[in-house]
């Protein structure tokens, strides 16, 4: 791969074979409040450099556009097996080299998943939403076993910026009552509560039997210099969390 285009690779200890990455806003060509690399085309962009950035990536990675499956996330629990006819879903898996899982976020967790011997990865849409409704579980289930599964929590919205209200940590309570512990009291706002998504994103992989979690600290709230943020600009770019695998042993 080429160095020209900044992207964080996965600090994890993935096989040889397993090909994953998460852009940063930087390296495309959309103007301004999109600027620079939106791979997202539903967030009002010119279409045409969303092509354009999404040829960069595919460059960038040696892989051709068509490789890469776009999703029309809907903050559900849907997983999809590459390739595949339907769009609707969160998560996608593929068990083939050469399909892309790719993806978008701009506040909501990316989380990335392989198993120990390369044979299968996989990509989710982890928001508030889907994260209490099970899409990382109903990811996890799409391999033989549990043990083997290792997990990257790409960029997200940090602890200290998520600000949500009582209905939210609610609907994590009725999962376990121990999620209590990853939301704090706003100090802004009485009766509102800051979330902690990747505490609760390792929680909810641990009780499923996922040991091996890797990737977090970002905040992509706070960092405008690298990440989009729903939260922080409302309309904005998204960034894309991608994972394949290749022919390498």
């Amino acid at each position: 791969m080429s160095s020209d285009l900044p992207v964080i690779h996965p600090d994890w200890p993935a096989p040889a074979n397993v090909q994953a990455l998460c852009t940063t806003r930087a390296g495309g060509v959309s103007a301004a409040p999109w600027d620079s690399m939106n791979l997202g085309d539903h967030v009002g962009d010119n279409h045409g450099d969303v092509l354009e950035n999404r040829r960069r990536l595919a460059l960038w990675a040696h892989l051709e556009p068509e490789q890469f499956f776009w999703l029309q996330q809907v903050h559900g629990t849907d997983v999809v097996t590459l390739p595949a006819a339907q769009q609707i879903a969160d998560a996608a898996v593929a068990d083939r080299p050469g399909h892309v899982c790719a993806i978008l976020t701009a506040d909501c967790l990316p989380v990335l998943f392989c198993d120990r011997a390369g044979t299968r990865v996989a990509a989710a849409h982890a928001g508030w939403r889907g994260l209490a409704a099970g899409i990382l579980e109903n990811t996890v289930q799409h391999f033989e076993t549990v043990e083997d599964v290792m997990a990257w929590i790409g960029p997200a919205i940090g602890p200290q910026k998520f600000e949500v209200g009582p209905e939210v940590r609610e609907q994590f309570l009725d999962f376990s009552p121990h999620s209590d512990r990853f939301f704090a009291m706003s100090p802004d706002r009485p009766g509102h509560f800051l979330a902690d998504l990747y505490g609760l994103a390792r929680f909810r992989l641990k009780q499923v039997g996922v040991s091996l979690v890797y990737g977090g600290g970002f905040c992509t709230a706070s960092d405008p210099q690298q990440f989009f943020s729903y939260r922080r600009n409302g309309q904005t770019g998204r960034m894309a969390s991608c994972i394949w695998l290749s022919d390498e042993n």
